[in-house]
């Protein structure tokens, strides 16, 4: 929550260009060469800048002011948009790349030679392992000390882990495009660039689908860790003010707008001057460690309350 945040607007531009200048090399070639393979390639690079384009979108619209209607803002717009981008990547990267795969194996055809295949996919992989490189340090700035998958699974910013899963994903597919051709020539059966076709495609379903479970867990709405309840709990009940607090609970809005409701024991016989200056003091320590705590709610409960629950 404190601390340094990560650059959520680098790792897309960096991730539309590559994928745009690698989306166009990798037609060209295929048109040349006749590679299935390549043309998934082409595909799922065309269908990542189209996605990471989406994700600028929804970055912008997310920052839009609260108003009337929306009253904590627009953040989950990023939400939104993220789960449009991870069912693309499902349907349309992933199902076309096995469709082209199937037609392949039915009616395999001949490629030309592969030297234009392997110059492109090395290319690809220079330029999706930056744009990989550039998502993952993000990322490792939002993770802090957690693990890897810990982080990737409690993270809040769609922005950062999307990207980073759809980089993977193109790194692990042009692996898998330059097995398809060079088995396909070594072995002289076009077949198998058909089969590492509908490979690339699985493997765009699978992390498109993993996008879908995240992204739906942030749209309708995430707690925060454990750990950052936790912490509030110590917060709060260290004012000497304060006799317990009733299950604090948190809501994402987005990466950075949270929103905090609670239920507080306060002592006996505080007066309401001192309750004001009480809770005033409470908001002020809790958004001190944790800034992205927008809004708090702070309800007074009894001591016989507080017993009872």
């Amino acid at each position: 929550m404190s601390g340094t945040q990560p650059n959520r607007p680098i790792v897309i531009y960096a991730a539309v260009a590559a994928n745009l200048a690698i989306a166009a090399t990798k037609f060209i070639c295929a048109a040349f060469t006749g590679s299935s393979a390549m043309l998934s390639e082409a595909i799922h690079s065309l269908v990542d800048t189209g996605n990471e384009s989406l994700l600028l979108v929804g970055l912008r619209l997310s920052k839009k002011k609260p108003d009337s209607r929306h009253p904590f803002g627009y953040g989950k717009e990023l939400y939104f948009w993220s789960l449009i981008v991870a069912v693309i990547l499902f349907g349309i990267g992933g199902g076309m790349a096995i469709y082209e795969g199937v037609l392949h194996v039915i009616h395999p055809v001949e490629s030309g030679s592969p030297i234009w295949n392997y110059i492109v996919l090395g290319i690809a992989f220079l330029f999706d392992g930056i744009s990989w490189s550039i998502a993952l340090r993000e990322f490792r700035v939002e993770k802090g000390s957690k693990g890897f998958w810990h982080a990737y699974r409690s993270s809040k910013d769609p922005a950062i882990f999307t990207v980073l899963a759809e980089d993977t994903a193109d790194l692990l597919g042009l692996i898998i495009a330059v097995l398809g051709v060079f088995l396909s020539h070594f072995f002289h059966l076009p077949v198998i660039d058909g089969i590492a076709s509908i490979l690339i495609g699985f493997l765009l379903a699978g992390v498109g689908l993993l996008l879908v479970y995240e992204s739906r867990g942030l749209l309708i709405g995430e707690s925060s860790e454990p750990e950052v309840l936790e912490r509030i709990n110590q917060i709060v009940t260290a004012d000497p003010c304060v006799e317990r607090v009733l299950d604090p609970l948190t809501m994402h809005f987005g990466p950075d707008e949270i929103l905090l409701n609670m239920e507080v024991a306060f002592s006996e016989g505080i007066v309401t001057p001192s309750l004001r200056e009480t809770i005033d003091r409470l908001e002020e320590n809790i958004r001190r460690q944790y800034p992205n705590i927008k809004h708090i709610y702070i309800e007074a409960a009894s001591l016989k309350e507080s017993v009872r629950k």
